[in-house]
């Protein structure tokens, strides 16, 4: 593909509604040459979720998606949520305005949070060279929000090198003393809470990585868990109107306050969000408009945009369940694991999180990024490595979650 024609890659291609689609891996895109992956992580993540602050580790992961999509103004660019870290796909135009804005957050994300950050940008070309493919869909969760699709195992390949000293150390971005431009990041929502007393955070990727074994785990592991819930995991999405709390002052805005300090610093801008989130709860507790804020279609759309379920290589799932329905759901990987067809990493949690990237209320342009409290994704990462090293003979693939 000539390099003036990939700016458009991403945005040019066709979008899918059906979850299901994400088994046709013959319907993904190779991800050109020339674009890079900026992705990063939360150093020593498990010790932060230990000391209660897991929400402050989400909100730096969803920060690194919103700092790139700032800077990439009508570029359409494909991300993804990881709890503990994100990643976003740039071409070459745009790779060092994101390496300045990864700097930038390492920065932030110490002086602000006390979280190491570890950023990185490497080049898709890399990745090949290695032997590991990226190609992408666009998942279209309402007109105009997307989420991005992976296939390939390029984005497992990225993970490693990164939490890899010696692979990462050609690709690191080091931290610089600038604001990245975090505008639209906020986290007013309280906790989520589930329906059926449990959220459920799932990792699960078949043992056997040729094409059609991979149709065939995402369809038949899809189906399992919908039969051993009793419907359409779309029925169990974390964010409903049951789920959705939301109180003034927000518990959130601390830290919203904090990445987006303004002209006058955070103090002031803790004031203005509280005037804000105010009407907001007004608006919620009465049920009417302000401004381009309408509570009926926001919490209805809201409950849409989420990124509960993705595909990067590994199937991820966040869902609201019963207890005796995430033990199901256990065993039966479980049984799958030892039988040699999957490997999967699984947290429970009595709450969901929620973090929110607002580009437009009056368009309705907002995604949601979803995960459990107290560990989700990175404590069930953790303990898919921990499968993934004992099977034998690592058939899985080395990349980690």
């Amino acid at each position: 593909m000539p390099a003036a024609n990939t700016e458009r890659f991403y945005g040019g291609l066709p979008p899918f509604s059906d979850f299901a689609g994400i088994a046709a891996l013959g319907d993904y895109h190779p991800v050109p040459d020339d674009w890079t992956v900026m992705i990063t992580d939360v150093v020593s993540s498990t010790r932060a979720i230990a000391e209660g602050r897991y929400k402050d580790v989400n909100f730096i992961g969803a920060a690194t998606i919103t700092a790139i999509l700032n800077i990439a103004r009508n570029v359409s660019l494909p991300f993804a949520f990881g709890g503990d870290g994100g990643l976003v796909l740039v071409p070459p135009r745009l790779v060092q305005p994101a390496r300045d804005a990864l700097a930038a957050l390492r920065k932030v994300s110490a002086d602000l949070f006390g979280l190491d950050l570890r950023a990185a940008a490497i080049p898709v070309a890399d990745l090949r060279v290695a032997g590991a493919e990226l190609a992408v869909r666009r998942f279209e969760l309402t007109r105009g929000n997307f989420l991005a699709m992976f296939s390939g195992g390029g984005i497992q390949l990225a993970e490693r090198w990164l939490k890899d000293a010696d692979a990462a150390a050609p690709y690191l971005i080091p931290p610089a003393d600038s604001a990245p431009d975090l505008d639209g990041l906020s986290c007013r929502w309280e906790k989520l809470v589930p329906r059926g007393g449990r959220m459920m955070a799932l990792i699960i990727r078949g043992t056997d990585q040729s094409e059609p074994a991979m149709r065939s785990d995402i369809a038949r592991t899809m189906q399992a868990i919908s039969d051993l819930i009793g419907g359409d995991p779309q029925q169990a999405a974390p964010v409903s109107d049951f789920s959705l709390r939301f109180r003034w002052p927000p518990s959130g805005i601390i830290n919203e306050a904090k990445l987006h300090p303004g002209r006058f610093g955070s103090s002031v801008a803790y004031l203005r969000l509280l005037g804000i989130s105010l009407l907001q709860w007004a608006s919620q507790v009465f049920n009417r408009r302000v401004g381009a804020y309408d509570p009926a279609i926001y919490r209805r759309q809201l409950a849409l945009n989420t990124d509960f379920r993705k595909f990067d290589g590994t199937l991820r799932l966040v869902l609201d369940v019963t207890e005796a329905q995430a033990s199901a759901i256990e065993d039966w990987l479980d049984g799958e694991y030892r039988a040699g067809r999957l490997v999967y990493g699984s947290h429970v949690a009595d709450h969901g999180l929620m973090t929110c990237l607002v580009f437009s209320l009056a368009a309705n342009q907002h995604v949601h990024f979803v995960d459990n409290a107290e560990g989700g994704f990175a404590l069930a990462a953790a303990a898919f490595k921990q499968r993934l090293d004992r099977l034998p003979g690592n058939r899985a693939g080395q990349g980690q979650s």
